[in-house]
């Protein structure tokens, strides 16, 4: 009993941990090595099933930003091929459902941003299937 209560507890920390260093960041969403955009949206699933029928219709960005505003939760999706962008938020506060709105044509900077991020991890593998 006490196992399953310290695995519990590890695996909020970590949510809180990833949570607070992803806060008000872009991340690059990759499965090989696991980046902090992937365990966020892997983390956000759980808590928001309608993500998973967005990410099953629009498949998995290329990166992700998110942030919080008065108790909403706020999610950027960045597609590269072709470059659009989508925005999502929580309802209410208190809700697990979300609205999600795009696409967005990304800049010519946000372009060239992205880019620069990509080609610093050059050597992530990029993740292709939303049935995780």
């Amino acid at each position: 009993m006490v196992t399953a209560s310290c695995s519990h507890l590890g695996a909020a920390w970590d949510t809180g941990w990833t949570q607070r260093a992803a806060q008000d960041r872009i991340m690059l969403v990759a499965n090989h090595p696991k980046t902090l955009g992937l365990r966020r949206l892997e983390s956000q699933l759980k808590l928001y099933p309608d993500l998973r029928l967005f990410l099953r219709t629009q498949g998995w960005p290329d990166f992700l930003a998110e942030t919080d505003n008065d108790h909403m939760r706020y999610l950027v999706f960045y597609y590269l091929d072709p470059p659009v962008a989508y925005a999502a938020r929580t309802s209410r506060p208190d809700d697990r459902s979300m609205e999600f709105s795009g696409p967005y044509p990304i800049t010519p900077g946000e372009i060239e941003l992205l880019g620069k991020l990509r080609e610093k991890h050059s050597d992530a593998t990029p993740t292709s299937t939303p049935d995780r």
